[in-house]
């Protein structure tokens, strides 16, 4: 784990998030983990009202641009994020498996993310362009796709088409203005 890992909240910059499955197990290989995935950041997106700029989620990692949440920090985010995702994928991968494997290893934690993530503020309009051509390329780079639209899960299609995924791309209504009371 990194030492000396420094994170810059509070200024109301963008952030790229990249996070990766623990050890590059791919835990995000199918399109179903992917949908889950998905529908699990939006859940987050709303409940502490951040916008979701951009997003790719590929096999054995995901990328995010995200604005600062109005409620918690995106530390906070991950973190329900990670954790959502794994306790609603463990399950499922564990009733897979037989009877007396499932017996030996129900003690031993599955890991599904790494400990940490990479956070990169962004706070020029040339990054956040630089951060989402990288995102919506990145599985053309892979091999998984020949253009980026033809990946579902990315915000590409959003900017290209206006296709509204799974996860809403700067959507700004669940945002709630603070409003300082007159002064006396």
């Amino acid at each position: 784990m990194p030492t000396g890992l420094k994170r810059y909240y509070g200024a109301g910059h963008a952030h790229f998030i990249t996070c990766g499955c623990y050890h590059r197990i791919p835990w995000l290989d199918t399109a179903a983990r992917r949908d889950l995935f998905l529908t699990t950041l939006e859940e987050v997106r709303q409940r502490y009202r951040f916008l979701v700029l951009g997003y790719v989620v590929m096999p054995d990692h995901f990328h995010l641009l995200i604005s600062e949440p109005q409620i918690g920090d995106p530390s906070k985010v991950m973190q329900l994020v990670k954790q959502l995702y794994a306790q609603r994928v463990v399950p499922r991968t564990r009733r897979k498996r037989s009877g007396a494997e499932n017996v030996a290893r129900k003690s031993e934690p599955l890991h599904i993310w790494e400990a940490r993530f990479y956070d990169f503020n962004v706070w020029t309009e040339h990054k956040r362009v630089e951060k989402l051509r990288y995102m919506h390329r990145n599985p053309v780079m892979r091999g998984l796709v020949s253009e980026p639209e033809q990946w579902a899960w990315s915000s590409f299609r959003d900017y290209l088409l206006g296709q509204t995924g799974r996860v809403r791309v700067n959507d700004t209504d669940i945002m709630k203005m603070h409003v300082r009371p007159p002064a006396a």
